[in-house]
């Protein structure tokens, strides 16, 4: 019979999967929202965009409260209301109701943070590094096998029995949580005040700033309201930033940036998520697009979602083969080598696209170079901070992903917009030069990053 422990970690996995099979009802569904809803494609990105903002306030959120005592119920809570937006998602009369579960949707990207805090509190020290690297792996793994499910799903059907399925799916996420993850509480936890100034300058800043980078090329760069917007944003991250470093509680203890390995591993979060955003929304584009576009592959959304399924088994083999290179490899080392991965998958994206075997050849290794840097991320901070600052700290690398995600998605937009044609696809220009702008963003965080290595063993030396 298996150890509490032993069951412990699959089952965290099959919880955060809930986070890839919500994503996955993204990019693919926009032209059939639109189409159902009676709105402009326009409009309907909102769906993205209410998700993304959800997001981002839940997630710094959850990972302070998943350092607290009441891990499984903090799960729990948050599976609910997953179940609950995708439930109303699914049945919305109109757009505005469907909004709303798409904004309760967006709890999900809190998951994969407070299952990394239950897998540091309950899993042997032994396995725990692996266990960290296995879940923050598991979005990207997950989306590969997310997308051709909502696919084939919404190819079939419509719009409405993905959504039951994301529903269905994270019942039984519930019950396997209920089953599997101690009852707690956590006897070792701290039990401190929430830092609820914090969570609400955090959640305001997070939210303008994304709101301001989404309808950016919707409103304008250059229009009061995006530069108000972010100006703004700016203003009150700053007024955050000081209230933290005076707290004594804080939501998210800055502190710890001083150390080398958590900056590292956050800036990179920035860099490699707008690099992936990039590829996979531009590939899926290119995928769906009309052949008369000259670089379409027309093909319809049942097989569109099948063209992510490569990044899945990528990251799949690059997070095995991660477990045991750790071991004989510093993760200081990991991580430039996956972002070198991911500066390769980037260029052959940019420079080879005509084709739909070139799509999922780069699909593959953005998998690999994504599987070993997204593992090599959350353990580096995991290695690096005390264990009542993990939730929190995961939780912001998650968030700055999130950021980078939403940087990567608006400039691809304006370069996007900015090459249109008369027929209202983007054009092959529009499209190089926004793979271009994804392997660029690849490389410099690749070199960063070994520039970071080399320097650290000139210093080793010296010493």
């Amino acid at each position: 019979m298996s150890s509490p422990s032993v069951r412990l970690v699959p089952a965290l996995v099959y919880a955060a999967l809930s986070t890839a099979i919500v994503s996955s009802l993204g990019m693919l569904l926009v032209p059939s929202i639109a189409v159902e809803m009676n709105v402009p494609v326009s409009t309907a990105q909102w769906m993205l965009t209410i998700n993304l903002l959800a997001g981002a306030i839940a997630t710094p959120v959850m990972g302070r409260l998943s350092d607290g005592p009441h891990k499984k119920q903090l799960l729990l809570v948050a599976l609910s209301l997953i179940l609950i937006g995708s439930i109303i998602a699914a049945v919305a009369p109109n757009f505005t109701i469907f909004l709303i579960g798409r904004a309760l949707q967006g709890l999900s990207y809190g998951i994969v943070p407070v299952t990394i805090s239950l897998a540091r509190r309950y899993v042997p020290a032994t396995k725990v590094q692996a266990s960290i690297s296995s879940l923050s792996v598991t979005v990207a793994t997950g989306i590969g096998i997310g997308y051709p499910l909502t696919g084939i799903i919404a190819g079939l059907f419509d719009f409405r029995f993905a959504f039951w399925f994301a529903a269905l799916f994270v019942v039984t996420a519930i019950a396997v949580v209920v089953r599997v993850v101690p009852q707690g509480p956590d006897i070792q936890a701290p039990r401190v005040p929430f830092d609820g100034t914090g969570a609400s300058l955090l959640g305001l800043g997070l939210g303008t700033l994304l709101l301001g980078i989404s309808e950016g090329p919707s409103w304008g760069w250059g229009a009061p309201w995006t530069i108000g917007t972010i100006v703004f944003s700016a203003v009150v991250l700053w007024v955050w930033v000081r209230c933290e470093l005076g707290s004594e509680h804080p939501l998210i203890n800055l502190r710890v940036f001083k150390n080398p390995e958590v900056l590292l591993a956050n800036l990179t979060a920035i860099g490699l998520g707008a690099a992936l955003y990039i590829g996979l929304s531009i590939s899926s584009l290119v995928a769906q697009a009309p052949a008369s576009t000259g670089y379409g592959m027309a093909l319809p959304v049942f097989w569109a979602g099948f063209v992510m399924f490569p990044l899945s088994v990528g990251s799949f083999a690059a997070n095995r083969l991660v477990r045991r290179l750790a071991r004989h490899i510093s993760l200081t080392t990991l991580l430039p080598v996956g972002a070198a991965i991911m500066a390769i998958a980037g260029t052959m994206l940019w420079l080879f696209h005509d084709e739909l075997w070139e799509i999922l050849v780069g699909m593959l290794v953005f998998g690999l170079g994504m599987g070993a840097s997204y593992a090599a991320m959350p353990a580096l901070i995991a290695r690096s901070v005390a264990t009542e600052e993990l939730g929190s700290s995961v939780s912001f690398n998650q968030v700055l992903r999130t950021i980078g995600s939403s940087f990567g998605t608006a400039v691809a937009a304006a370069i996007l917009a900015a090459h249109t044609s008369v027929d209202l696809h983007a054009t092959n220009t529009g499209i190089t030069q926004t793979f271009a702008l994804g392997a660029a963003l690849c490389v410099i965080v690749c070199v960063a990053l070994f520039a970071h290595a080399l320097s650290g063993r000139f210093r080793a030396k010296g010493r």
